[in-house]
C-alpha cells in the first residue's frame, strides 16, 4: 500500500501532488511568509543601520571611559590602594607607574587624547598632560619621580589632579551622565554642581516648556486651518492646501532667517506697529534672540505638521453629523463640541505627538532667533558635537533627552491612549 494510499485509508485529505493538505499549507504559509520578509528586509536593515544602531552607539558613548585604563594601566592598578578621601599623595609607586604609563603613551600618541578626555572634568589636564609626556622620556630613573613630577609642573602635588584620575580610572563612567544633570563625580559620590555651572536640567525644562507651548499655538492655529480645508469645496480647500504645503519648497534656513528680518527691533513688523501707533519709536518690541522669537519662529514652521494630521481625519467626519445634532435642537458650538470635535481628537493627538517630537530636536532656528534665553538643549548638543568635541557629554544629554521623550510619551499613552492617534 502506497503512502498516499494509507494517509486516504485514515482520512486525510490530499492536495493534487498526494501531499497532506494540513503539511502543503504549512509549507504554502511558510513561504508566504518568507517572501513577505524578503520584501521588507531592505527596510530593516535601513533601519537598523541608520536608526538603532546610531543609537545604541550613542548609549554606550555616554557611559565609555576606556581611554583612561588603556593609556594609563599601570597606574590605575596602582591608584587602587590609594584611599583618594585622604590628604596624603599616592606614593612613589604610582609616581613611577605613571612614568611608564607616560613614556609609552608618548611614543603612541596617546597622551594628547588622555588630557582632552580629563580636561572635560578638571580644566588643565590637557596641558599637563602633553607637558608631562615631553618630559617623561627625559626622567632620571636614580632620582624619585614623585619630585621629578612636582618639578616639572607643581599640578602634581595638587591632590584634586589625583583624584580626578582616580575617579576616572575605569572603562566605564557615570560621569557623562550626571554632568547632563548637573551633577558631578566626587570621593564622597555624586553631587550637586555649584549654583553657577547648572545650566542643563534648566535647558531640559525649557526645552520641554517651549515645546509644549509650540504644539499649543500650532494647535491654536491649525485647528480652524484643517477644519476650513475639511468643510470648503475641493477648489478652494486645494488652493489653501497649496499655501499650506508651500513653506514645505522653502530652505529651513531661508524660512527661520525670513523672520530675523521681521522681528527684529528695526524690522518690519516692528516699524509697522510705529507706522499705525500702536507703540512709540522708543518702545519698539524685542522680538528677536529670546523665547518669544523661537516660539514664533517654530510656530510658523511646524504648522503645516499639525495642519495635514487634523485634515486627514476631519476629512472622514461626516458632515451629516453636524447637521442630525442641530436637527435635535443643538447650537453650532454644542453640536461642534459634543459631536464634531471629539471624532477629530485623533487627529489632535497625532499632530501634537508630531510637532512636539519635532520641535524638541530643532536646533537651527533656536540656534539664529533664540539668543540665549531661547535656545534648546539640542544646541548644546550640537556644541559639544562640533565645538567643544565632548562627544561623551552630547551623548549623555542625547540620552537624558531620549529617556525623558520615552516618559512623555508613556504618560501621554496612559492619559490619551496611543491605538486613539490617527492620521486618516
Amino acid at each position: 500500500m502506497t503512502q498516499a494510499t494509507a494517509d486516504q485509508a485514515r482520512g486525510s485529505v490530499l492536495a493534487a501532488d498526494g501531499t497532506p493538505l494540513k503539511v502543503s499549507l504549512r509549507r504554502a504559509l511558510r513561504a508566504q511568509k518568507l517572501r513577505a520578509l524578503m520584501l521588507i528586509a531592505p527596510l530593516l536593515a535601513f533601519i537598523v543601520i541608520a536608526f538603532l544602531m546610531p543609537i545604541a552607539d550613542m548609549l554606550f558613548r555616554s557611559v565609555e571611559n576606556q581611554i583612561v585604563p588603556d593609556t594609563l594601566p599601570k597606574t590605575v592598578v596602582a591608584l587602587e590602594d590609594w584611599d583618594a578621601k585622604g590628604d596624603a599623595l599616592p606614593g612613589e609607586p604610582v609616581f613611577a607607574a605613571l612614568h611608564d604609563d607616560l613614556v609609552v603613551a608618548a611614543e603612541a600618541k596617546t597622551h594628547t587624547r588622555l588630557g582632552s578626555r580629563l580636561n572635560y572634568e578638571d580644566s588643565g589636564m590637557s596641558s599637563l598632560l602633553r607637558a608631562a609626556g615631553r618630559g617623561a622620556g627625559r626622567m632620571n630613573a636614580d632620582e624619585p619621580y614623585e619630585a621629578q613630577f612636582i618639578d616639572m609642573d607643581k599640578d602634581w602635588g595638587d591632590i584634586e589632579t589625583w583624584r580626578t584620575i582616580k575617579l576616572y580610572s575605569g572603562a566605564y563612567t557615570d560621569g557623562y551622565l550626571l554632568n547632563a544633570i548637573d551633577m558631578q563625580k566626587t570621593v564622597d559620590g555624586p553631587e550637586l554642581k555649584p549654583a553657577s555651572q547648572r545650566i542643563y536640567v534648566m535647558l531640559f525644562l525649557r526645552t520641554m516648556l517651549l515645546s509644549l507651548t509650540i504644539t499649543f499655538f500650532t494647535l491654536l492655529l491649525g485647528y480652524p486651518i484643517a477644519y476650513l480645508l475639511a468643510i470648503l469645496p475641493l477648489r478652494t480647500s486645494n488652493l489653501i492646501m497649496i499655501l499650506v504645503l508651500l513653506p514645505f519648497w522653502t530652505s529651513l534656513l531661508v524660512r527661520t532667517a525670513s523672520w530675523k528680518v521681521l522681528l527684529q527691533q528695526q524690522g518690519v513688523i516692528n516699524d509697522l506697529l510705529v507706522w499705525i501707533g500702536l507703540i512709540s519709536d522708543a518702545n519698539r518690541l524685542v522680538m528677536i534672540n529670546n523665547a518669544t522669537g523661537t516660539i514664533i519662529a517654530m510656530t510658523h514652521i511646524l504648522l503645516p505638521f499639525m495642519i495635514l494630521p487634523l485634515y486627514s481625519v476631519m476629512k472622514t467626519i461626516p458632515p451629516s453629523y453636524l447637521r442630525a445634532a442641530k436637527s435635535l435642537g443643538a447650537n453650532d458650538w454644542t453640536a461642534f463640541w459634543r459631536v464634531y470635535f471629539p471624532q477629530s481628537v485623533p487627529g489632535v493627538g497625532a499632530g501634537a505627538i508630531l510637532v512636539f517630537i519635532l520641535s524638541i530636536g530643532y536646533y537651527i532656528t533656536p540656534e539664529l532667533v533664540g539668543g540665549t534665553s531661547g535656545i534648546f538643549i539640542s544646541n548644546r548638543i550640537a556644541y559639544h558635537i562640533s565645538i567643544s568635541l565632548n562627544w561623551g557629554l552630547a551623548a549623555a544629554l542625547a540620552t537624558m533627552l531620549l529617556i525623558v521623550v520615552l516618559a512623555l510619551y508613556w504618560v501621554y499613552d496612559r492619559m490619551v491612549g496611543i491605538d486613539n492617534v490617527k492620521l486618516g
